[in-house]
């Protein structure tokens, strides 16, 4: 390559002299410009292309040192030597203390050292150049990381902070540079709180790698605090002589935080924060072992909020949650700090009670857990009312092992359900039995469909102006292959429990409306068939859809099908109730509110939904007459239905002064074993035939 040389001097003769040298010399080849002015030396400088300026500190539009400090302070990268006689050697001197690369006496300007030298400082300042641009880039890069970075000296004093160490600790990199590390990288341990000693020094001793010992802290300037970790590892030189060490580390305060949080998550409820039942598990076998030390007791408190799904469903999930929080922190606040409150899952928490004597005390605490419950809770802005059912169970008494305790507990909480909820029961043995009684009732349930084992009988329902039947109720029997007939009332509770209601509703449906049109077929008297609905079936998405499906595969006109719903059913969700019952209506369904009177319907909204009958239940109809009684619930029924264009049905007529006095107030329809009690589709189809209502009734007399 060629060497492009700027000569900046008055003499003549040094540029000729300089010149000749450059253009004979060997080490070339070499280029040379010349000026006399320092501006026009400047002007020449900013256009590029020069290697390595030459300049006299004498130069006719600048003298002195002067003149080389404006030079390299315009560019500093361009290597300048001085042009220096022997009166002039100070102040060439000064300049290379300043940053010139040295000087050339003048009259020795001709010899092959001038070019060897210049070729050599051209060569040495391109080496420089490439060497700042590498610590340029490491720079770039060690600040660019994520890690931080420092560096200390054979002495462990700081001499280096990258970009992230200066956040990490605080200190700036002037600032901390001279300083003994541990001044700036100051350590303790997170558990003991002491002190960590000094491993940079050890590193420095020991010369190998050390890691930073766990739980690490490290202390910022400002005092705050940051987890950390990682290592000191020693720097050699290229001859492998230690010169230093060098601390790499990062901030792993957020990893450690999600760590924590991810296994407080695995053992705690995401709702409610309260222990789950991995967590709750562990306590009770701590509690078990410690109460076996101590020979006491502990009990198990296995809490069902009554009702809840009614409530979620009808105000919303959103609600439901923040019910369930409310009920977590009543429950938290009525045992001790040291007792556990436990959420299973949906509605059901476990409470447990520590090592103790329990006989009389765990009755007061499920009482005031219960009158906890009893107070509205207030949920956006609406008072929320809810109940609980609580089993108990106690160790050693009732399981030693967290799993037969917790399953104990939850039978004892069945129990507490089925004798009528918010109440608290402890556990029996025999209450095992009863459990294992529904699941085989369950179980046998879901086959039952399969199996073909359930059948409709059909009760009359009479007018009781023209004696003749009008209609008929569905009723749903089972014929269990070893249990017999078994009744609605002994497995429709678990159905309804377990989901199975839905399916076997459908059923019952299909076959009471296929059941109709083949006596309408057989040419027997039309009547109205009645299907009791359930309130799961009733909150379906496709109920309606089904219904219509049922009607048409079947043939049975609409008109001949009358719907019965509970008071209760309708007023859970009056609004989605009226708009299910306004497209039954349409589809020319007849409508009946059943066991009319048990609820605590509003009269304003009764008379919104568009029904056809009142069925009266039958515990008014079987008082009537009986110890003063004088029938005014009946009667007040039935001229509310009158007036309200609603036809009434008395369920449960038994004798003939129930009769009486039904027809007496204007009671349209009656039903009750008066008139015949639930039969078999033959049988019933005989009824209808000979019309034997009147002979029923007369032997009934």
């Amino acid at each position: 390559m060629t060497y492009r040389i700027l000569i900046l001097t008055n003499s003549d003769p040094d540029k000729k002299m300089l010149t000749e040298t450059l253009a004979k010399a060997s080490d070339g080849p070499f280029t040379a410009e010349c000026s006399s002015k320092l501006s026009a030396g400047l002007a020449r400088l900013e256009r590029g292309a020069i290697d390595l300026v030459l300049v006299d500190l004498h130069l006719s539009d600048s003298q002195g040192i002067e003149t080389f400090k404006n030079l390299f302070s315009a560019f500093p990268h361009i290597p300048i030597l001085i042009l220096s006689g022997l009166e002039e050697e100070q102040a060439a001197m000064e300049a290379v203390e300043l940053g010139a690369q040295g000087y050339l006496s003048k009259g020795y300007f001709s010899g092959t050292l001038t070019p060897q030298s210049l070729r050599n400082i051209i060569r040495r300042k391109a080496v420089e150049e490439r060497s700042d641009q590498e610590q340029a880039r490491a720079q770039i890069a060690l600040n660019s990381i994520s890690d931080a970075v420092i560096c200390t000296d054979i002495d462990g004093h700081i001499d280096y902070l990258n970009a992230a160490a200066e956040t990490l600790t605080g200190w700036l990199k002037d600032d901390a540079i001279g300083l003994p590390a541990s001044d700036v990288f100051k350590l303790i341990n997170g558990k003991t709180r002491r002190k960590i000693s000094d491993t940079v020094d050890r590193v420095l001793r020991q010369n190998e790698v050390a890691a930073l010992p766990e739980d690490t802290i490290l202390v910022r300037k400002n005092g705050s605090e940051a987890a950390i970790e990682d290592s000191i590892s020693p720097i050699h030189d290229w001859s492998g002589r230690l010169t230093g060490a060098v601390i790499v580390f990062h901030d792993v305060s957020i990893a450690q935080a999600l760590t924590v949080k991810m296994a407080h998550m695995a053992h705690h409820d995401f709702l409610t924060n309260l222990p789950n039942r991995i967590l709750l598990n562990d306590r009770i076998d701590q509690a078990i072992t410690l109460a076996r030390r101590k020979r006491t007791q502990l009990a198990l408190l296995f809490v069902d909020l009554d009702n809840f799904k009614q409530i979620n469903d009808s105000c919303g999930h959103a609600a439901g949650d923040l019910l369930l929080k409310s009920v977590a922190q009543r429950l938290s606040d009525s045992v001790r700090g040291s007792d556990t409150v436990s959420r299973q899952g949906g509605d059901e928490f476990v409470v447990l009670l520590g090592s103790g004597k329990y006989d009389e005390e765990v009755a007061q605490i499920a009482h005031k857990i219960l009158d906890s419950m009893a107070l509205p809770f207030e949920v956006a802005g609406t008072g929320l009312h809810v109940t609980a059912s609580i089993g108990i169970s106690l160790y050693p008494t009732d399981g030693t092992d967290a799993e037969t305790l917790i399953n104990n507990a939850d039978t004892a909480m069945y129990h507490a359900k089925q004798i009528g909820k918010n109440n608290f029961q402890f556990f029996r043995n025999d209450m095992n039995i009863r459990a294992t009684e529904r699941r085989v009732i369950e179980t046998d349930l879901r086959l039952a469909l399969e199996k073909n084992e359930f059948l409709l009988h059909y009760q009359p329902t009479v007018n009781l102006v023209t004696g003749k039947i009008s209609g008929a109720e569905a009723l749903l029997r089972w014929d269990h292959p070893k249990w017999g007939m078994v009744m609605p009332d002994q497995y429709l509770h678990i159905a309804e429990e377990c989901g199975m209601i839905v399916p076997i509703g459908h059923w019952v449906l299909r076959e009471a409306c296929q059941q109709t049109q083949k006596w309408l077929n057989a040419g027997l008297p039309p009547i109205s068939m009645a299907v009791n609905i359930s309130a799961l079936e009733f909150r379906q998405l496709d109920f309606l859809e089904g219904v219509d499906r049922i009607l048409n595969e079947t043939g049975l006109k609409p008109a001949s099908l009358q719907l019965e719903v509970t008071e209760s059913v309708l007023m859970k969700d009056p609004a989605l109730s009226k708009i299910v019952l306004d497209d039954l209506k349409d589809m020319g369904i007849q409508l009946a509110v059943d066991d009319f009177g048990t609820g605590c319907s509003s009269l304003s909204y009764l008379n919104q939904f568009p029904l056809d009958f009142i069925k009266i239940d039958q515990s008014f109809v079987d008082g009537i007459g009986k110890s003063g009684d004088t029938g005014i619930i009946v009667g007040a029924a039935i001229g509310m239905g009158n007036n309200l264009k609603m036809s009434v049905i008395a369920e449960g007529v038994e004798t003939e002064n129930q009769l009486q006095f039904l027809k007496e107030r204007d009671c349209l329809e009656g039903q009750g074993f008066l008139f015949g009690r639930p039969v078999g589709t033959e049988q019933f189809a005989s009824l209808l035939a000979s019309n034997k209502i009147e002979t029923t009734r007369e032997s009934a007399r």
